[in-house]
Order: C-alpha cells, then structure tokens, then sequence
C-alpha cells in the first residue's frame, strides 16, 4: 500500500508546495498519468483542488493533503495530524458594511451570511450562539454584502484591501490560516514530515563559518548561548587563528552580525543551508 497525497493543481499554495516538496527531495515529475504522479519514495503525489483534496481526506480517499487551515474548518480534519508550513497566510474573518451600525457578530442574529465555507461557519456561528441563515457562494463575497444582498460574509483576508475598497468591516476573526500538511499518519507520510520540516527549519537557519582568536571562543558561546558547541578546525601554520562552523537562527545572525565583528572575527560566511534534522 502507497499512502496518497493530494497537492494543490494551482495558486499560491501549489508554488509553495511544489517548491517546498523539490527542495525536500521529492520531486513532482514532469510526466504524469491520468491517475496522478508516479509514485515517489512509498508516496502517490496526486495533483487537485485544495477544496477538493479536504473532501478526500475527510472521506478517507486520500492519507494526506497540502491544504489551508479554512479547509480544514470546512471539512472538520481538526483530529487529524497538521504540520504548519509557515506560509500562505490569511485570517478568516467575518465582515459586514461600514455603515449598517453593526459592531460585533453579536449584531448578527437572524442576518444572511453569505461564504464559501457553508460547514465551518454554520458551526462557528452555532457556537457562538448566534442564529443566521448560511448562503453557500461560489463567486467573490465582498460585492454581495456590499450591494445588500448578504448582511455579512465569512471570507479570507490577506491585505484588507479588497474589504476597504466595497466598504466592508471586521467584526470578528475566526481564525488564522496557514498552509498546513494535514494526513493520517502513515509510515510513508511521516518520513515526508521529517523531510519537510528539516527543510522548513533549514530556511530558518544559517551555517556560518568565520575565523576566530581561540581565546574568544567562551565569547562566541556567550554570544550564540543556544549552540551545544561549534566545531573548531585549526587552520594551516596559524595558532592565533582558527576556523569556527555554527548554525544559528538567521535573525539571530544578523543581529549580531557587528558584535562578531568587535569580538574579531574574520572572513565571516553564512550560507542556507539545504536541511537541518535534529
């Protein structure tokens, strides 16, 4: 048995993905059957729709998907395992017109709530304690709350700009979103999460490299506390100098770029590495 994994067929997310999946050396191969990919390292890659793929994987078709955290409400996968990617980000957010005198979702009750995801805001609504009637939409929101047909919406913002430009309002946020890997939990997958998040935590990190008095490196430690212990390498006819290998958080790096300098250090590479599996 293959566990089968859906990836998005495209979009913002599909980018990331297939990014994220080549540099965790499962590539997406070129050639594809009918069926999906060829199967790679004990995985079917099968390429659809995210709102596709969240419907799968709550019917038990497919072991995981790469899909959204909205998905994830909408087809209520919150038992199932989820790895954050730390991109695609948005907020589900519920908004109704600047000027209907309305201030919170409170002011809701008995109003026509127009969304995409008819099951995740039916539920939160529900428990909120607020009735209204759900109008599954399949085209953009904004225009019909904004021409009062819908008293408010249940969608996703990035920027806000497109709620500012129909005249639209927060009145509560439902939940962050994120691009998740959402599965069961099989072998296959769970040598796919060591790799993606080695890859993930490798975006986050720098492997530096630089030239030191030894006698500072007490003073390298206390300036990078969170190292177990860099690896230190003599370097060739020098005793006043050797060389100095760390990893450390890219923000860490480059706040302490100039105090490396004052403690001396020289010739100072920081290079992405590819993985980092701890």
């Amino acid at each position: 048995m293959r566990a089968r994994v859906a990836f998005p067929s495209r979009g913002r997310l599909r980018d990331f993905v297939v990014d994220l999946l080549d540099d965790a050396g499962v590539p997406l191969l070129p050639k594809r059957s009918a069926a999906g990919h060829e199967p790679i390292d004990g995985l079917e890659l099968v390429e659809m729709r995210p709102r596709d793929a969240a419907a799968w994987l709550a019917a038990g078709r497919v072991d995981g998907a790469f899909i959204s955290t909205d998905l994830v409400l909408e087809e209520d996968l919150r038992a199932l395992d989820a790895v954050p990617l730390g991109a695609v980000r948005s907020d589900l957010v519920v908004a109704s017109r600047e000027d209907d005198g309305r201030t919170s979702a409170a002011d809701l009750a008995g109003a026509v709530v127009a969304t995409h995801l008819p099951g995740a805001t039916a539920r939160w609504f529900a428990d909120q304690g607020i009735e209204i009637r759900v109008v599954p939409m399949g085209g953009a929101l904004e225009g019909v709350c904004a021409a009062g047909l819908a008293d408010a919406i249940v969608d996703l913002r990035e920027t806000g700009n497109s709620l500012a430009r129909h005249r639209l309002r927060v009145l509560a946020e439902i939940a962050a979103c994120e691009a998740l890997l959402v599965h069961t939990g099989t072998d296959e997958i769970d040598e796919l999460v060591v790799r993606l998040q080695a890859v993930l935590d490798a975006r986050r990190h720098r492997y530096v490299m630089l030239h030191l008095d030894p006698a500072k490196l007490d003073a390298l430690m206390r300036l990078f506390p969170g190292l177990a212990a860099p690896t230190v390498l003599p370097l060739a006819h020098r005793d006043d100098l050797v060389a100095v290998h760390l990893v450390t958080e890219e923000r860490t790096f480059w706040s302490r770029v100039q105090e490396l300098r004052a403690l001396g250090a020289t010739g100072i590479v920081a290079l992405p590495p590819d993985a980092l599996v701890r």
